[in-house]
């Protein structure tokens, strides 16, 4: 079993106290993390040493950070296809089909700039968007991520919320 851990959105320049701390507690036992963009600063990776680390950039990143970072990718986990970009530009609301159109093949799509959590399948493929991590997300809403797990069973998907804000 594989369990994935999935955020967007940090909006944060530097790696500080609270969001290694909400890190920590939100992904203690995932080998693997996804940041589906606007981490802002490529060094917020840095925030998950010793996992397996797959990112995109989003539009609010510094060119430095758009540089360093695909703006989609594709990547594969234990079989599995998971196509990954921050937001596919375009208008919020059909953003899904873009994504879709995207990655067509692929068995879970991940994105992110909407600020709203999403988890839900469209077909036999799973659709997440984790949310905003850092609260960022309208009407003071709570920070939220999401958990995959990969197991013999195939792919499942939730978002949680963050116990503590920032």
């Amino acid at each position: 079993m594989t369990r994935i851990g999935i955020l967007s959105d940090t909006h944060i320049s530097s790696v500080t106290n609270s969001f290694q701390q909400n890190v920590q507690s939100a992904f203690h036992d995932c080998e693997v993390i996804i940041h589906a963009g606007d981490l802002t600063e490529v060094s917020i990776l840095s925030a998950f040493k010793g996992k397996e680390v797959y990112a995109v950039c989003g539009n609010m990143c510094t060119h430095i950070t758009r540089k360093s970072l695909p703006e989609s990718t594709l990547i594969t986990i234990d079989g599995y296809l998971f196509g990954l970009c921050h937001g596919a530009g375009g208008a919020r609301h059909n953003i899904e089909d873009r994504m879709y159109s995207m990655f067509p093949e692929a068995h879970c799509i991940v994105y992110g700039h909407t600020h709203i959590p999403v988890c839900h399948t469209v077909g036999s493929t799973l659709i997440i968007n984790p949310g905003s991590f850092t609260s960022t997300g309208r009407y003071g809403s709570p920070g939220t991520y999401s958990i995959v797990t990969v197991d013999e069973d195939g792919i499942q998907g939730a978002v949680h919320q963050l116990d503590s804000g920032f």
